[in-house]
């Protein structure tokens, strides 16, 4: 039985109203093609991506190598479930996550669907590696709507009445230099919660993204993130890296941590892994990923094998010639003109980021500015993000295979829809 991709736009939409749930919050925009940096919509109008999917795109829309290992696989075999009968692609993209471990420790990957799935795989296995229950999260964090994860997700949004939530989830602040919570009120946050919330040594886990992504594109400092593995340390606590948003290259290294030149317990990976397809990831030192017993992980689809065939295409990229190199320029052409377009509007409150992961926070703890700008840009041809606790930031997401052309471009769209200006030409 054939399908047939319906391009006509009127259609999609009124389907979407019809058989899609108004919780899925989406926009009226359908997308028919999309290659490198750029999408169509079934209108054929052409749109810079700076959203990549919510960041599963860092190397673009269809890489070749990608779309060249998706082939080849769909041509041996679709599915196979990893705990009926092994198969290479699961175990080559364990292998290859092994030698791109941020240290020299030994390690072990568990393949999952989703961030969110991999976020509670990572809290089974420190549970089951401390014997502890307690797991420690922070302001403003996104790990994901499944149960457990929107207990540890911040944002009212997300989780709201959708109770009861998972327990022994404890929340503890993150710095945030912008709206005045340095370092150390972190830290000192982090120790009040242990005196009056949670004893420390009932913690199984505390789980950090590098770089928040939701709550804002705002980037972990480097003395936080030490002083956090030294209590962790102190009190046998696993750290818990999330780099499903800032892994895979989006801040220059593979991962966000590197820059930190610091190794964590367990690293979860996701969205850009799979380039494109479902694919996520729990890697950590071999000794804390054995100590789940047998079958107590897994799962039907977790590891599907085009996902791993299309996974180790983009892990292999992050190994190629220039590819570090070229990520770091374009964080630092981004970051250049963000700055210029901030100095000529002073509704922008900071701009920050890490190498290519960059983002504009609006002054006013309001989503409306950030709207009228995602609104504005996708009516002059470029696709945005924003995010933040209230809305007000909006996220770049180009991919780091991008030209020059491109990334100028696109932030000329930003300035131009910054100022509610259409494009004249």
């Amino acid at each position: 039985m054939e399908t047939e991709q319906a391009q006509d736009v009127a259609g999609v939409r009124a389907g979407g109203e019809q058989f899609v749930p108004r919780g899925i919050a989406t926009t009226d925009f359908v997308v028919a093609r999309a290659e490198g940096a750029t999408l169509w919509d079934a209108d054929g109008r052409e749109y810079l991506d700076f959203a990549g999917g919510i960041a599963c795109q860092n190397l673009g829309h269809n890489p070749e190598a990608v779309v060249r290992a998706v082939h080849e696989q769909v041509d041996r075999f679709l599915h196979q479930c990893f705990m009926v009968g092994m198969y290479e692609p699961y175990v080559e993209v364990a292998r290859r996550l092994d030698e791109l471990w941020p240290g020299e420790t030994a390690t072990k990957t568990v393949l999952v669907n989703s961030g969110a799935e991999a976020i509670e795989n990572a809290v089974k296995i420190a549970r089951a590696a401390t014997k502890r229950p307690a797991v420690v999260v922070f302001d403003r964090a996104f790990h994901g709507r499944t149960n457990l994860t929107m207990a540890m997700t911040s944002k009212l949004v997300y989780k709201q009445g959708f109770g009861p939530l998972a327990p022994e989830v404890y929340r503890a602040p993150a710095p945030y230099l912008y709206r005045g919570v340095s370092t150390e009120d972190a830290l000192a946050g982090l120790e009040l919660l242990f005196k009056q919330d949670v004893d420390p040594e009932s913690v199984a886990c505390i789980v950090l993204e590098t770089v928040q992504g939701e709550g804002g594109f705002i980037p972990m400092p480097t003395e936080f993130v030490r002083g956090l593995k030294e209590v962790c340390e102190r009190h046998g606590i696993l750290y818990v890296a999330d780099e499903v948003q800032s892994g895979c290259g989006r801040t220059g290294p593979v991962w966000a941590i590197e820059h930190h030149d610091l190794e964590p317990d367990l690293i979860v990976s996701g969205k850009t892994l799979g380039g494109g397809l479902p694919l996520a990831a729990v890697t950590g030192k071999a000794e804390l990923m054995d100590a789940p017993h047998p079958g107590g992980l897994g799962g039907t689809f977790g590891g599907n094998p085009v996902s791993c065939a299309a996974a180790c295409a983009v892990l292999d990229a992050f190994k190629e010639p220039g590819f570090r190199e070229r990520a770091d320029e374009v964080g630092r052409l981004v970051r250049s003109r963000l700055d210029e377009i901030a100095s000529e509007h002073p509704e922008i409150g900071e701009v920050r980021g890490l190498g290519p992961m960059q983002a504009i926070e609006f002054a006013e703890k309001s989503g409306e500015a950030s709207k009228e700008v995602t609104t504005n840009a996708r009516e002059q041809g470029l696709l945005l993000l924003s995010c933040g606790l209230y809305g007000n930031v909006i996220r770049l997401l180009p991919p780091l295979t991008a030209t020059d052309e491109e990334l100028e471009r696109g932030l000329s769209i930003l300035e131009r829809s910054l100022s509610g200006g259409l494009d004249e030409t």
